[in-house]
């Protein structure tokens, strides 16, 4: 099975936030930028795997500054590790105040899909195939969180 670099499966989603992504305070609730998050981590899982994926996990997800009613948010996803038949994505969100030009990290997070088959069983995927000092560390530590998520699976009885 050949691989395929993080490149590859990139999937960018833009999209302008309007009053009925948004609380009374005009913030875009963060339900609708994670299912924004995982429509993105999803899209790259099946670009990599050539195959469908389902959400296992997603690692916390922590809001470091809202997005607003007119902002431009942009949800960036990349595969960036790869087990045997699951795959970890990188997302990172940004707003951007299209006015001012004033672009905003609003969060990053990680998220875990398993890739099925035709029988709608878990299927091997390509390896991650990387080439710069960069995506082999996002890589490692990918590979410390699968660890530490099967830890915490055998912990809670799973």
């Amino acid at each position: 099975m050949q691989g395929k670099s993080p490149s590859e499966s990139q999937v960018t989603l833009t999209q302008v936030m309007g009053p009925t992504h948004a609380n009374n305070l005009g913030n875009v609730h963060g339900g609708v930028i994670m299912k924004l998050c995982d429509e993105a981590g999803g899209m790259a899982a099946i670009r990599h795997a050539r195959h469908p994926a389902v959400t296992v996990a997603v690692d916390s997800m922590r809001f470091h500054s809202p997005v607003h009613i007119g902002n431009l948010m942009t949800v960036t996803a990349e595969v960036s590790w790869v087990g045997r038949t699951s795959l970890e994505t990188r997302v990172v969100v940004t707003a951007e105040d299209v006015l001012t030009g004033h672009v905003t990290h609003t969060n990053t997070a990680y998220f875990v899909y398993v890739a099925l088959g035709t029988d709608g069983r878990p299927i091997k995927v390509p390896p991650l195939l990387c080439s710069t000092v960069e995506e082999e560390a996002r890589f490692e530590r990918g590979a410390q969180r699968q660890a530490y998520r099967l830890q915490q699976r055998t912990q809670d009885g799973a």
